[in-house]
């Protein structure tokens, strides 16, 4: 590899109590993740307590806003600095952030606190898949990769359940409250285990480069977060917004190119083991975000199923995550990095097919089986983007690189939600326009008020119920289509891009040790 090394380290010998801080990873990483889910359930109660509810979307888009635009430059301050002070930079501003949002006076304040927050969780997210490549060589990073995704898969479960329940038996300034003992604690194994050697060195920080990139990330995202619902797609505010991301992510092409150290290094898009990790990544963004969007509302709207019943279809693709991630270390030092990526594509694939060409109506045990074949897929190539580009350079390349592949990850996760958004409306409004004369006037209008028409049964009739749910059911079948496409692209740019094989720098020293 010819990535130009940005700090010098020493070299410990191989850890000995990585326990404590693998435990502190999880941990925090849990937090993290279930920030995510864990309002869902409690913005009733919020929107009761403070108003604001045209504004209440903003309290999720916020925080994942925040936090993948961040996550780029905490990557590379991760290579500078160190990963030790970093993290806790980040898991301090991300408790702040929680107990000014168990304060807030009102949705504005909320959102606010929200965000800050997300400026938190940029950094854990950036660090703590950085510190797994540091602590465990190439044969363990699959396993512990696993258990880091088995946070996710857990926090996806248990988020929405424990959050719905405080905010009924508590409240739901509960659900930040919990978050500062908890991250106290993995503070404190922190510091206690985790040793880094960092050269201390002057640096010249790329300011410009990462305010260009906030800019150019935070207006695409933004502009993704509002388009189709703020405004129209084609709209003049929608235009002008991602005309300014262009314009950011130009001018920030330029300053990389001549930044020293820059946030974002052209190196990474140059060598073909990165940029098509990159990619894959960004594939494993729209394919996890499309079922987790959909697939609950067609097992409640189509299967009938309840909400938790629903859920526990979904939680399925959680199972099979971790489960493929634990065991992808056998299947990538067999037949490497590249090929087990193309094989979780195509695992992948399978799941998605398997609800493609079921019924009309999916049976539940098929969509349950085909979400779990699907999180396996996942699984394998989660692995492979990170594990992969980890292991291609050192210490001092390896925050930048874990950092912009779980951007293009959480990237992936935006687009994939507007796209497929876009997709799921266009069907069901097609549907809503060719109605039955006999039907029309029982209908909604519009695409928005399909869930609270078959909200009150009885006006619709057997066949305005049925006709609603083909609706659903062809919205879903569009998604899932789309899904297929890009479970084989994801497939074909990794066969393409990535070498076979190609050489590791594992044979080099960490500077990330747990220790006494």
């Amino acid at each position: 590899m010819s990535a130009p090394a940005q700090a010098a380290t020493a070299a410990p010998a191989r850890p000995a109590h990585r326990g404590p801080v693998l435990v502190a990873l999880m941990v925090t990483m849990a937090l993290s993740a279930m920030d995510n889910t864990i309002v869902a359930t409690a913005i009733p109660q919020v929107v009761r307590d403070l108003g604001g509810f045209t504004l209440f979307s903003w309290v999720f888009s916020a925080y994942l806003l925040a936090q993948t635009v961040t996550i780029p430059v905490y990557g590379k301050l991760a290579d500078l600095w160190g990963r030790k002070p970093v993290l806790i930079a980040g898991m301090l501003i991300f408790l702040t952030g929680s107990a000014l949002s168990a304060l807030a006076w009102n949705m504005t304040s909320l959102i606010v606190f929200r965000g800050l927050q997300g400026l938190g969780a940029g950094a854990i997210m950036a660090t703590v898949n950085t510190l797994a490549g540091d602590l465990y060589d190439l044969a363990e990073r699959g396993r512990v990769q696993g258990w880091l995704s088995s946070v996710w898969g857990i926090s996806a479960v248990i988020g929405p359940t424990l959050g719905g329940s405080l905010a009924q038996y508590a409240s739901w300034r509960w659900i930040f409250v919990i978050n500062l003992p908890v991250g106290a604690v993995a503070i404190a194994l922190i510091i206690r285990f985790l040793r880094e050697k960092v050269r201390r060195a002057r640096h010249r920080i790329d300011v410009a480069g990462a305010v260009t990139m906030l800019v150019a990330g935070g207006a695409l995202i933004f502009g993704l977060l509002q388009g189709g619902t703020a405004w129209p797609w084609l709209s003049v505010p929608s235009l002008a917004v991602f005309g300014v991301a262009l314009l950011a992510a130009v001018v920030a092409v330029g300053v990389e190119r001549r930044a020293s150290e820059p946030i974002m290094p052209p190196w990474f898009w140059r060598q073909r083991v990165l940029s098509g990790s990159g990619l894959g990544a960004l594939g494993l963004g729209l394919l996890v975000i499309g079922p987790s969007t959909f697939l609950p509302t067609y097992g409640q709207s189509v299967l009938g199923l309840g909400a938790v019943a629903a859920g526990a279809v979904l939680a399925t693709m959680s199972l099979g995550w971790p489960l493929a991630s634990s065991q992808s270390a056998r299947l990538f030092l067999t037949i490497g990095f590249r090929d087990t990526a193309v094989v979780g594509s195509l695992v992948a694939f399978g799941g998605v097919v398997a609800f493609l060409f079921a019924p009309a109506v999916v049976p539940v045990w098929l969509a349950v089986a085909g979400t779990f074949v699907l999180g396996f897929g996942l699984g394998l190539l989660s692995v492979c983007t990170i594990v992969g580009p980890q292991s291609t350079v050192t210490w001092h390349q390896r925050g930048v690189v874990t950092g912009a592949v779980m951007f293009n990850r959480y990237l992936g996760q935006s687009v994939g939600a507007a796209i497929f958004g876009a997709v799921f409306n266009a069907a069901v409004g097609a549907w809503l326009r060719t109605a039955p004369a006999g039907l029309r006037a029982r209908l909604p209008r519009q695409v928005g008020g399909v869930g609270a028409a078959l909200a009150r049964p009885g006006a619709l009739g057997r066949a305005g119920i049925a006709y609603l749910k083909g609706a659903i059911a062809a919205g879903t079948h569009d998604v899932y289509l789309g899904l297929a496409g890009v479970a084989l692209i994801t497939a074909v740019l990794v066969l393409v891009l990535v070498p076979r094989r190609f050489s590791t720098q594992d044979a080099e020293p960490t500077d990330a040790h747990a220790g006494a």
